[in-house]
């Protein structure tokens, strides 16, 4: 058997194709970025796989409900905040906040149960308020969403006895977020969110985005997978915000609002929402994108020119771009597979033209 026969009888089905390809690419850039040992470059890809795992969470309900879920950066903060304080020492709480109470101060868990800790608590907080917000969808649902990002965003900046108010939170002594250990989580939630994906909560899902009175009167309870979604959304969020604080160190209320939220919904859009490749790929081209033009504005800032803030802009104009010419992003809402990726072969070109095939094997004969 040649090559070429070799890739025609070669197949994956379609639902382990695409975790497989995603896996690949990320594990193999990880790999190649470890053996290149330069500590800016892996700044960059620890700091873009944790965006990568918060956007598969968005992606999770967003993406299969249609419904733009803003408060979700809320979560991610609520995560943050909450692994910080279960996995930091009671004496560095009482020093970094005095006014914190006694049992927060008490409370003390190893890292990796605190990250477990801080992304429950983002599901639990979900999990009390989202019920009565299912129900509602289309622009209601937006706004309602956006309304509790500001509740959660005031909470976290002015409650000051768990989150220091206003001022830094810092969580002090070293980074406990490994290269590995973010690149092993980022492998993880793509399993989970392509499973989701593909199960029939997720498919239920995507029918109540489709046709949500259709799939009521199929029998379809839209409330509760829209509920279920939206809880495991916040888990995910809260998960991508604890390692982001461990990674950090001090973060803000400010860290998880607005601009946050605006990074989150570009490399999505523009990635394809509707898709976990989109997720995953849009959030590879925007993070490639706003490293370079962050370059270019420093080189230009050493020559006197000053041009802060011209990555956001440039982001904006492609995010604009992509929703009046391409809404359904790079992917076009459809997931990287083996079939995808045999169909771009010179050998597809030979099985859909099964009439030239045939008349080449006569004139052989």
């Amino acid at each position: 058997m040649n090559m070429k026969d070799f890739i025609k009888d070669l197949d994956f089905s379609r639902k382990s194709s695409t975790v497989v390809f995603l896996i690949a690419i990320l594990v193999l850039i990880g790999a190649f970025i470890w053996w290149l040992n330069i500590p800016f470059i892996e700044d960059i890809f620890t700091n873009g796989t944790i965006m990568l795992i918060m956007v598969l969470g968005f992606q999770l309900f967003m993406g299969n409900s249609g419904i733009l879920n803003w408060s979700y950066v809320g979560y991610v903060g609520i995560g943050a905040f909450a692994s910080a304080i279960f996995s930091m020492t009671p004496a560095l709480k009482a020093l970094q906040i005095p006014t914190m109470y006694p049992f927060l101060i008490s409370l003390h868990l190893p890292f990796p149960l605190a990250l477990i800790a801080g992304a429950l608590v983002a599901m639990i907080v979900a999990a009390l308020v989202a019920w009565p917000l299912m129900r509602l969808s289309d622009s209601v649902g937006a706004i309602t969403q956006f309304a509790l990002l500001i509740v959660i965003n005031v909470l976290l900046s002015q409650w000051s006895q768990v989150t220091n108010g206003p001022r830094t939170f810092t969580l002090g002594g070293t980074r406990l977020t490994s290269f590995w250990l973010v690149l092993g989580v980022a492998v993880l939630v793509i399993i989970l969110v392509y499973c989701y994906k593909e199960s029939s909560l997720g498919l239920k899902l995507r029918a109540t985005r489709d046709d949500r009175y259709a799939a009521r009167s199929s029998g379809i309870n839209f409330v509760a997978v829209r509920y279920v979604a939206y809880v495991a959304s916040a888990g995910i969020g809260g998960l991508a915000g604890g390692l982001y604080s461990h990674y950090i160190l001090s973060i803000t209320a400010a860290s998880f609002y607005l601009n946050e939220l605006f990074l989150l919904l570009s490399m999505l859009v523009i990635g394809g929402s509707m898709s976990v490749s989109g997720a995953f790929f849009g959030t590879l081209l925007v993070t490639l994108l706003r490293q370079g033009l962050r370059q270019v504005e420093l080189f230009l800032y050493k020559t006197g020119f000053e041009a802060s803030g011209s990555a956001e802009i440039v982001v904006a104009i492609i995010l604009i771009a992509f929703l009046i010419w391409r809404p359904n992003g790079i992917t076009g809402g459809r997931e990287l597979t083996w079939q995808s990726i045999k169909r771009m072969l010179p050998i597809a070109s030979e099985k859909k033209d099964p009439i030239s095939n045939n008349l080449k094997k006569e004139e052989k004969a």
